[in-house]
């Protein structure tokens, strides 16, 4: 059985992504193709720690570079997974998550951003919440 606390983290990281999957440009992004295979392939450990490294890389110092053209639309499926949650940027983080911009991320808000971007995958691979079929696209 799931504990309390963290059942409790996950109903607030679905209904954070349930929100953002609200937003015409964020619900056009799900798991397909070789985004979709490598997430099988790795599992949701490695993809973990392949997000922890990428945010702590593109998105965590105090002045990314090339903040806001930072995060490719695909190529793994952290990116794609990314741009689902708005992590995608210091911008988006600002915007939809309060994470303030000019200064490095600290630890418990990288945390946080990995959780979010994991639970988005583990939603897009589970099928949960609304998640479209791997040969699904947006028309």
């Amino acid at each position: 059985m799931v504990d309390d606390g963290r059942h409790r983290a996950l109903r607030i990281l679905d209904q954070r992504i349930d929100a953002l999957a609200r937003q015409p440009f964020r619900a056009r992004f799900h798991l397909r193709g070789r985004d979709r295979a490598t997430a099988e392939l790795k599992g949701p450990d490695t993809i973990r720690r392949h997000a922890d490294d990428l945010i702590g890389k593109r998105l965590a110092p105090a002045e990314p570079y090339k903040d806001g053209k930072q995060t490719p639309y695909r190529g793994h499926p952290v990116f794609v997974a990314q741009h689902a949650t708005a992590t995608c940027c210091r911008g988006c983080l600002l915007r939809w998550h309060g994470i303030a911009k000019g200064r490095e991320l600290t630890r418990a808000e990288r945390a946080y951003v990995v959780d979010v971007i994991c639970r988005w995958i583990e939603r897009e691979m589970t099928g949960e919440a609304g998640a479209a079929p791997a040969g699904d696209r947006p028309s």
